[in-house]
């Protein structure tokens, strides 16, 4: 009678081989929310697969949670392909699972990073283009929608740092199928505006609701835009396209408001800090300027004003003797040079040699030298020191000087 009896781990086995050679649970596609998420230290990931009515366990070993492209967490939404089997320990069936990604936005993560990628190299994302936040804007725009409290939010933090700025609010579709368009229409609108800054953005929701903002038409026209952007999507964990091509990102739409204006008690502050540095910096001045004041009128020369000139004028009597006797001196080496200079002219002087008693014998009005240069009935000039004989001469004859 006892032999009717099945062990527990008998039963158990015999399920577990049935449910294991069913081609329907080998290769199982199941929709659902994640709960119970728990992530081991091996790296397997431990969790359960939910819907309104009922529930089923689920493991994923770690060589299959690597693949994963989203971290899985707790209400998760899941698509997931596995194979049913029980777990002979605690006799409970479960889905072992070969793969998983996010129930309906599978395919817009893939869109995101292809986007990305594109518009990355081109160049939308890159440093270099990124206009400057002006740190004193006079009007500032905000595209969002015209209710909610991403626009109350803005507004509020807006008046209470900087009340000076004036607002201008472009109202826009922010999810559905036309928000993107209209994000784009109204960013143009407000290139025709004087503005100095534009706050782009709205309040958190889904990766479907914040969509929007992931595409390439709002993408380019945020590059394009003439004013500095502000992005300000979501929750400071969410980031969009515009986020990317901004110039500037903020992790909320507050965040926005207080990156886009200054703060006035901040800048009253600063400005009183200024003016005690001011004033400080006038007080030293006029101070040295009167410790100044006080040098120059106990000074010796302004009590005794006369000393100066006579220091000046016995300079000046000192230059002047100082200029005359260098004059002088210099007419001193002038007197000497002529004086040398005439003496050596006197040794040749002709006329010197006429006093002692010699003569110059001219012939045409040229020295003679040599009498066997005169002639018979030349005419010739006989000069002393004192006169001057014209003759002609009768007869040449020579004769040695010697004898």
């Amino acid at each position: 009678m006892e032999n009717k009896y099945l062990t527990v781990s008998a039963i158990t086995k015999y399920l577990k081989y049935k449910f294991d050679t069913d081609d329907n649970l080998k290769n199982v596609f199941i929709k659902g929310e994640i709960s119970n998420f728990k992530k081991h230290t091996s790296g397997h990931l431990y969790f359960s697969i939910k819907d309104e009515k009922s529930k089923i366990n689920a493991i994923m070993f770690s060589n299959n949670a690597k693949n994963l492209t989203f971290d899985p967490i707790d209400g998760t939404k899941v698509l997931i392909v596995g194979r049913i089997s029980i777990y002979e320990a605690t006799g409970n069936y479960q889905i072992y699972v070969d793969e998983m990604q996010e129930d309906g936005i599978g395919n817009l993560y893939l869109a995101f990073e292809k986007l990305k990628e594109k518009l990355a190299n081109e160049g939308l994302f890159s440093e270099e283009y990124k206009k400057p936040i002006p740190k004193y804007p006079n009007k500032i725009g905000i595209v969002t929608a015209k209710t909610g409290a991403a626009i109350k939010d803005i507004i509020s933090t807006i008046k209470r740092r900087y009340p000076l700025v004036e607002i201008i609010l472009f109202p826009s579709l922010v999810q559905g199928e036309n928000a993107a368009n209209d994000i784009s229409n109204k960013i143009k609108q407000a290139n025709n505006y004087d503005l100095d800054v534009l706050i782009v953005g709205r309040g958190g929701g889904s990766i479907e609701d914040l969509w929007p903002f992931n595409e390439e038409i709002v993408a380019r026209t945020i590059f394009e835009s003439k004013i500095p952007i502000i992005s300000a999507v979501g929750h400071e964990i969410d980031f969009t396209i515009s986020d990317f091509v901004a110039d500037l990102r903020a992790p909320t739409p507050t965040a926005a408001a207080e990156l886009a204006v200054p703060n006035l008690p901040n800048i009253m502050n600063t400005v009183d800090q200024l003016n005690i540095r001011l004033k400080e910096a006038i007080f030293k001045k006029i101070n040295y300027n009167k410790l100044y004041l006080e040098t120059i009128k106990n000074s010796y020369i302004l009590k005794n004003p006369l000393i100066m000139f006579a220091n000046k004028k016995q300079q000046l009597d000192y230059l002047s003797e100082k200029l005359t006797n260098n004059i002088n001196n210099k007419l001193d080496r002038q007197k000497l040079r002529l004086a040398n200079l005439i003496d050596k002219l006197q040794l040749v002087n002709p006329l010197d040699i006429l006093k002692k008693g010699y003569t110059l014998v001219y012939k045409n009005n040229e020295v003679i030298t040599e009498f066997n240069k005169i002639k018979k009935d030349d005419v010739i000039i006989i000069k002393s020191f004192k006169h001057e004989l014209v003759a002609s001469v009768q007869e040449s004859r020579l004769r040695d000087g010697k004898k």
